[in-house]
């Protein structure tokens, strides 16, 4: 069997490979063209004749597939037969120079660095340290079958490179994006220490007060703090009391209006509700000159988005029907229900039932609407429960445009995203809100039980929580770490990426072949590309048609003699 014996070398060759097809660059054949051969189904050619010598030849597209991940047929029988063969005599010179190692190889080459046989629990290490985690619902079957397999080896511990291949084969493309760092942020480890540094210096802020005016709210420690991310590829990471559950209360106000949008679309839902910030307090009893509320961030219009949601039905199906809806975008992770917050919330909300008969006044419902339902439902959707780790995954899912990024599943629409992220970019802060669109210029929504949603469109979700609040409403220790971490990232809305250089960009550090891609006319670059980092490839000798647009340039591996 070929053996690795430069680990740097292989992990070159491996960053190197392109996921989807090895050479871009190169022009495609006519779909019309006969196919090759069996035996040369695979990436790369055989030459006939003398392997070093013999004349190359050209591949048609249609059977062109990525490193012979899943052939189809008669050959990927005989390459696997003739890989075992290769595997059990141990002989290097079996396997042909012509055939490139699938992605399956090179992740275990690469995870293996010249060992025979991977530990498990180092796979497991290396695949947490591209930010995905064991429990993500993509790696469900790769995780099913490794602890099937290691049951079934004589250590439990051990797998060798077939065994490996048929763990991770399920979902290759997945974790070669992660070990390639093709993810939106490629040195994860190094953002997250980062983030780390600056948890612990918000964590020393000792200001604010715990809301009290909800009896239940005020039962949370002043010194609990959190900070959960996610981002659009599905990277993880935490710190602080992140599994300790607490209410959205405010937090889920953009989360309801995004159902009500994606429902009933972006007309109707604001021919009921205003789109400019108040300029007052969140619960002040005051209308725009329409005799609308001012936006969905605010209690008015929170209480009129509340009854867009599922019309003409039961308050318990309008419920289930938002949590549902919560839960596809924490990709089912934890969505609660705090029955003791919603009942203190009702017992205490004489300001919101002023509120709900002002409205009732104006005609600012829907006709038909019941409006003491619509406060239960109201103070029932802000006692829903979540964890920093949940809520992380929801930002995310508005983050990466409505597709919750560790299901892949299209929970909202694009419209409904752009509208929400609008909201809470001018909205969202309570009349914070214009100093943290100036300083953070994120998208963000604040709640009283001490949480910050932010959103990193196209990048990442963050949630913060610490219960201690400032004299507007907002988390103390939230608000600085939003602010410390714009202050070091570029991710404010109104950053130069180019130019900025002050500020440090977690999507190219260390990742900057995530910037680069062959496209047609790169061909002199790939070769200088292959030329200096994997001098296990040698070209072979083009033919007279080379300069031919059907032509395919060919590349065999040889092995590299110390």
């Amino acid at each position: 069997m070929f053996h690795f014996r430069f680990s740097t070398v292989l992990k070159e060759l491996f960053e190197l490979a392109p996921l989807k097809r090895p050479f871009p660059a190169c022009r495609q054949r006519s779909w019309s063209r006969a196919p090759p051969p069996p035996h040369r189904r695979c990436f790369g050619s055989v030459p006939a004749g003398d392997a070093r010598t013999g004349p190359p030849r050209r591949l048609a597209a249609a059977q062109r597939r990525s490193y012979c991940v899943k052939t189809e047929g008669a050959t990927s029988v005989e390459l696997e037969e003739q890989l075992k063969k290769d595997a059990a005599e141990g002989n290097d010179k079996r396997r042909h120079p012509g055939i490139l190692p699938s992605l399956e190889d090179l992740l275990f080459y690469t995870v293996a660095e010249g060992q025979e046989k991977i530990p498990a629990h180092k796979f497991l290490t290396a695949l947490k340290g591209t930010g995905l985690r064991t429990g993500d619902p993509r790696l469900k079957e790769c995780m099913e079958t490794l602890k099937q397999t290691l049951k079934a080896t004589p250590d439990g511990v051990t797998l060798d490179r077939h065994l490996f291949k048929k763990c991770v084969q399920s979902n290759i493309v997945l974790l070669t994006q992660a070990f390639r760092k093709k993810f939106v942020i490629p040195d994860f480890q190094a953002f997250t220490s980062h983030i780390d540094k600056l948890y612990e210096k918000a964590k020393k802020l000792t200001g604010g007060q715990v809301a009290d005016y909800i009896p239940q709210l005020a039962k949370f420690s002043p010194d609990l703090w959190a900070v959960s991310l996610c981002t659009v590829d599905g990277q993880r990471h935490t710190v602080g009391d992140t599994k300790v559950p607490f209410c959205l209360q405010s937090c889920v106000k953009p989360l309801k209006y995004a159902v009500a949008v994606h429902d009933h679309g972006t007309e109707y839902v604001h021919s009921f509700i205003g789109k400019e910030p108040s300029g007052l307090r969140f619960n002040k009893l005051f209308l725009n000159e329409d005799d609308k509320p001012h936006n969905p961030m605010v209690n008015a219009g929170a209480i009129v988005c509340t009854s867009l949601i599922k019309q003409h039905a039961s308050n318990a199906e309008k419920f289930d029907y938002a949590m549902n809806f919560l839960k596809n975008m924490a990709g089912n992770e934890y969505v609660g229900f705090s029955n003791a917050t919603f009942q203190s919330e009702r017992e205490s909300g004489d300001r919101n039932f002023a509120i709900g008969y002002y409205l009732k006044e104006k005609k600012c419902f829907p006709e038909g609407t019941d409006m003491t339902s619509v406060l239960d439902l109201y103070f029932q959707l802000c006692a829903i429960e979540v964890t920093c780790e949940s809520a992380s995954v929801m930002a995310a899912t508005l983050a990466n445009g409505g597709i919750c990024p560790i299901t892949g599943e299209r929970v909202l629409s694009p419209e409904a995203v752009r509208n929400t992220l609008s909201l809470m970019h001018s909205c969202g802060m309570y009349d914070f809100s214009g100093q943290f669109a100036f300083h953070v210029g994120l998208p963000a929504k604040s709640g009283v039980a001490g949480g910050i949603l932010l959103v990193v469109p196209n990048v990442m979700g963050i949630m913060c929580w610490s219960p201690p609040l400032d004299k507007l409403g907002n988390s103390v220790r939230g608000i600085q770490f939003c602010t410390d971490l714009v202050e070091l990232f570029n991710f404010h809305n109104y950053d130069n990426l180019r130019h900025f250089a002050k500020k440090h960009d977690p999507r190219k550090e260390g990742g900057d072949q995530r910037q680069h891609s062959f496209g047609p006319m790169d061909y002199e670059s790939l070769q200088q590309e292959l030329a200096l980092k994997a001098p296990l490839w040698k070209k072979v000798s083009p033919t007279e048609s080379d300069q031919d647009s059907s032509t395919t340039v060919v590349y065999r591996m040889d092995k590299v003699s110390k």
